[in-house]
């Protein structure tokens, strides 16, 4: 009996010693909330928009005796379509003071489009914030407040980040001011959606709605990421949060500082992973690099050398495991410096010297393409058409000649049944070598009678009649 009071005596001093040996173990957040916490600050903008009745939407026609006509009247009345009175749309966001004259770094999906932004720090004083500069790619702002003398946080070097480490949010979820939540590292390097030049620091730190912009502590004080994103089905937390990493803030905060904008570097080339099946048709050991599926124009990739099909595992003395990886990689390449990239080509190892350029914004690059788009479609037959590439040849059976049609709109081609999609393999009973003989021969083609066309459907081919107009 006495045995048995012993031994059970002894279990729960063992677990009690554990417990403490495991409380002893974790990390003491309160130093580090206490010296940080002032360098913090909530976010709220203001976004005004023209108020009353949206364009095309009247008066509607209700007799004066009804007893809605006094309701629609209220609303409607004799206001013009969107000249009512203005309205205001508010939201609430997290940022840091990085700097004692007062520059904020917050995310750009905070204040986008924000008429007025106020900043209010943890002794509930307030400023209203000039917006020095946005990037909506990394999805950093850089506000600046008119302030001395401020509290502040230091960067820390997100390439020594680890996954396993324990970290720290403070910000205001759902308008709580000054939150503090704590977590690990789960990975870095995380390449999300529409997102392909940061490769984002993935934590199981709570972060919702409000905290958008906060720092993310390591347990030196150090800021190493900026909160910015979660992956949820509800709206809320579920144990999947990613900060912009430290590293790639600081650059973006030094260039909209600096002059306003970010430059980013540009090879000009689209890519993909390279799968088991893939790598061993390269004779690969295993897979990994960045596949070259198409090769821009003019753009600093096609200008060095490199070529559809090649496969890049090394950027400038920095291996590419993922596809992912090389995004970051050249975006944060100084623009006008010359890199070297090792690639795979035809089973062979091969190095490259490219000049990395800037790269185009989304709309010089969405106005070239609609440019070559209307070059394009300017031809007689109104239709855009590519040269075949080696597997297209290989499924028709046909080495030597042929083009693929991309586009078509309403024309003679159109008119005369060609598709989308179609291999124009004869124009007036010439053979179609290429593109550039393709628009040689459109332009000889006669307008005072029929030609034929004989393309190559998945049916087979056929022959088709045509006639300019």
């Amino acid at each position: 009996m006495h045995k048995k009071l012993f031994n059970s005596f002894l279990i729960i001093t063992l677990c009690f010693s554990s417990i403490n040996l495991f409380a002893n173990a974790l990390p003491n957040f309160k130093p580090l909330v206490e010296k940080n916490s002032a360098a913090v600050v909530n976010i709220s903008t203001t976004i005004k928009s023209s108020g009353g009745i949206s364009p095309g939407l009247n008066m509607p026609d209700i007799p004066e005796n009804s007893p809605f006509y006094e309701f629609f009247k209220k609303y409607f009345g004799d206001v013009p379509p969107g000249h009512g009175p203005s309205q205001e749309r508010s939201s609430l966001g997290s940022g840091f003071i990085i700097s004692k004259d007062g520059y904020v770094i917050t995310n750009h999906h905070v204040v986008k489009d924000a008429d007025e932004i106020i900043v209010r720090l943890n002794d509930r004083s307030e400023f209203v914030a000039e917006l020095v500069g946005s990037d909506a790619r990394s999805d950093i702002a850089v506000l600046k407040l008119d302030g001395k003398n401020l509290p502040h946080l230091k960067f820390g070097d997100s390439d020594k980040v680890t996954v396993g480490e324990w970290v720290l949010a403070i910000g205001s979820p759902f308008g709580f001011d000054y939150s503090v939540t704590a977590g690990i590292i789960s990975a870095i390097g995380r390449s999300l959606p529409n997102e392909n030049y940061v490769p984002f620091i993935q934590t199981d730190v709570a972060i919702n709605p409000g905290n958008s912009g906060g720092p993310l502590f390591n347990l030196d004080g150090e800021v190493i990421g900026v909160n910015s994103q979660i992956y949820s089905r509800t709206g809320g937390f579920m144990g999947l949060s990613f900060a912009v990493p430290v590293n790639v803030v600081e650059n973006v905060y030094l260039q909209l500082k600096e002059k306003g904008r970010v430059s980013r570097g540009w090879l000009g080339v689209l890519i993909q992973d390279v799968t088991r099946e893939l790598a061993e048709s390269f004779d690969m050991d295993h897979p990994h690099g960045a596949l070259i599926a198409k090769v821009i124009p003019d753009g600093p990739a096609e200008q060095g050398g490199i070529e559809v099909g090649d496969i890049i595992v090394k950027f400038n003395g920095k291996k590419v495991t993922f596809s992912s990886d090389l995004p970051p990689l050249v975006g944060s390449t100084s623009i006008g410096s010359t890199v070297r990239v090792d690639i795979i080509r035809r089973s062979k190892s091969k190095i490259i010297e490219v000049e990395i350029l800037e790269l185009p914004t989304d709309n010089e690059v969405a106005a070239k393409n609609s440019g070559e788009k209307s070059k394009l479609l300017k031809n007689p037959l109104n239709i855009v058409a590519k040269d075949l590439t080696d597997k297209q040849k290989q499924d028709i059976d046909i080495y030597d000649h042929g083009i693929i049609v991309e586009q078509i709109s309403v024309g003679p081609a159109q008119k005369s049944g060609i598709r989308r999609g179609d291999i124009i393999l004869l124009l007036d009973n010439i053979k179609v070598k290429n593109i550039e003989h393709f628009n040689k021969l459109v332009k000889e083609l006669p307008k005072d009678r029929s030609i034929s066309v004989l393309i190559q459907r998945r049916d087979g081919p056929v022959f088709l009649a045509m006639k300019l107009e």
